[in-house]
Order: structure tokens, then C-alpha cells, then sequence
């Protein structure tokens, strides 16, 4: 059965949270319970999504779930499944959440290694383009030209001077049975790749676009069309790593205007006229490359 609006469970099992209105990642963690349900153990180290959601006696997290040091996400999931299957457990799903800073910088060593062992988990990452928690700083999934708390914009250096790095990639690269990229603008396309890594006879990693309004100067009401907007014009890509291959999900045969995206965005305000021309740069040489090597 296809997953959509309609088939979806109605219970909630994230919901009642103190997160900022708006929030890509909550969005993220509650469609991805209602796809794994009640028999999940949920790993979430330090982020947003953990500070909202283990505020004893208001836990707003209907599952089991645990707060593992911020580098050890993935190894942490490793001993609760180890745990679980001592204890007899059966018919169940270890889920880690971790934010692009979790995941790309601190967290990626525990996740190859996961990876490695062919641990049956599901990795999740929620990727906002900043460590929000902490006051809105670069990481490594930060895009090309973001002002933040630790990447300024001046009169020279016009925010952050590093493009995002390929964790999609980086994770495909290590043979993974199955990996994708999402966005909760396309909640539906998000919700076949959560039930394709609920089924998945192994390790699994998803990367999905969640918006934060806080961290990019937006709205809180935009978050669906804003993510929707970084598909349109080519800033993300939803794409697929299942059996050795990759497969593009969306392949437009034209993007929106990126300069409508960027300029919907405070984090962006700063940027000029040759800023938006080396990021379209870009965009069109990551497409050529994707397209060249991944569409048959």
C-alpha cells in the first residue's frame, strides 16, 4: 500500500514538543515515527530535536528513545539493537536522528563504522544547514554562501566559503544497502524512502532537507513551500542508492528561478549578483555530473 496523507497512521507519536513553529526537523522525526510506529527505540544525540523532546515530565516523544554522546550517534544505535535482540525483542526498528552537524562533522565516524558492522538501523539525517542548537554556526553541510554566527558576512568573504559536502555520496560510498535524499517539501517521496528503509535487510541512511525558519531568516509558515522551492530550482536533488546504483527520483527538464529561493532567505540577504552566479555555477556543474553518471 502506497503511503500518502490518506494511509497514514493518525496517531502521533512527536507531537506536544517546545520546538520553534515552523520546524523541518520535527516534521521530519514525526513522519518518520508514523511510518516505523510504536516498536521503535529512537537514538537523538545533542540537537534541537533531542532539547525538545527530553524535558522530563513533558516528553513529547511516544516512543523509547535515548540521548547518546554527540559523536557516538551510530555506535549508540549499534549497542541498543545488540541490546534489544539479548533481550529476545523482535518486530522492531532503532532509528537515529541527527542533525547535518551530527552527521557530517562529529557523527561520521560512528556512522561508517556502523555501516561497516551491516547493523539493520536506520540513520536519519535531518539537515537544516547549521548546528541550530547551539546559535546557528557552519557545518559541513552548510551551504555555499550562508551568513552564520562562525561565518560572517563582510565587505570580502560574503559568508560561508565551502560548499556542502557529499554525505549522500560519502555514505553510498561505502556499499550501503540502501541511502536517499528527501525533503519535507515532497512529503511523499519522503514517506516511499522511510518504508524502503523500514524494510531494508541492513543498514540504512536517509538525508532529508528540513527548513529551519529560525536559522534561515524565514517565515514559519513557509516550510513546505521553501523546501519544495530547493528541489524546484535545483539546490537539492531527490535521489536513491539501492543495490550498487544510483537513480534520480526528479530530473526537471528546467529549474525556477534560484535567484526567487535565495532571495526568500535572511541567511542569504548579503549576497550580490556574483554570488548568485558562482552558486548557479555550481548547481549546474553538480546536475551535469549527476546526470552524466547516474541516468541511463
Amino acid at each position: 500500500m502506497a503511503l500518502n496523507a490518506k494511509t497514514l497512521p493518525n496517531e502521533e507519536l512527536f507531537y506536544g514538543h517546545k520546538a520553534c513553529g515552523g520546524c523541518g526537523g520535527a516534521l521530519a522525526i514525526r513522519l518518520a515515527l508514523k511510518v516505523l510506529g510504536k516498536r521503535s527505540i529512537a537514538v537523538i544525540p545533542p540537537n534541537c530535536m533531542s532539547t525538545v523532546a527530553f524535558i522530563y515530565p513533558h516528553m513529547p516523544l511516544f516512543v523509547n528513545g535515548i540521548i547518546p554522546p554527540f559523536a557516538a550517534t551510530a555506535a549508540v544505535m549499534s549497542g541498543v539493537l545488540a541490546g534489544a535482540r539479548a533481550l529476545g525483542e523482535e518486530d522492531f526498528h532503532v532509528v537515529g536522528f541527527a542533525g547535518d552537524g551530527g552527521t557530517s562533522d562529529i557523527g561520521l565516524q560512528s556512522l561508517s563504522g556502523s555501516i561497516d558492522r551491516n547493523d539493520k538501523q536506520i540513520f536519519l539525517c535531518y539537515d537544516n544547514e547549521a548546528y541550530m542548537n547551539t546559535g546557528i554556526q557552519k557545518s559541513g553541510l552548510t551551504p555555499y554562501g550562508t551568513k552564520t554566527t562562525n561565518s560572517p558576512a563582510g565587505k570580502n568573504i560574503h559568508g560561508s566559503t565551502s560548499p556542502k559536502k557529499r554525505i549522500f555520496e560519502i555514505v553510498a560510498a561505502h556499499g550501503i544497502p540502501y541511502a536517499a535524499t528527501a525533503n519535507v517539501g515532497y512529503p511523499e517521496d519522503f514517506l516511499m524512502k522511510l518504508e524502503k528503509a523500514k524494510n531494508c535487510d541492513g543498514p540504512s541512511f536517509i538525508h532529508v532537507m528540513a527548513p529551519c525558519p529560525t536559522g534561515w531568516q524565514t517565515p514559519s509558515d513557509s516550510l513546505i513551500d521553501i523546501g519544495k522551492e530547493a528541489v524546484d530550482c535545483g539546490l537539492w536533488y531527490l535521489a536513491e542508492y539501492e543495490n550498487g546504483e544510483f537513480k534520480l527520483n526528479k530530473n526537471p527538464k528546467e529549474f525556477t528561478p534560484l535567484k526567487d529561493y535565495i532571495r526568500k532567505q535572511g541567511r542569504f540577504s548579503h549576497l550580490d549578483d556574483d554570488d548568485l552566479k558562482h552558486i548557479e555555477e555550481e548547481r549546474d556543474a553538480t546536475w551535469a555530473r549527476i546526470r552524466r553518471d547516474w541516468v541511463k
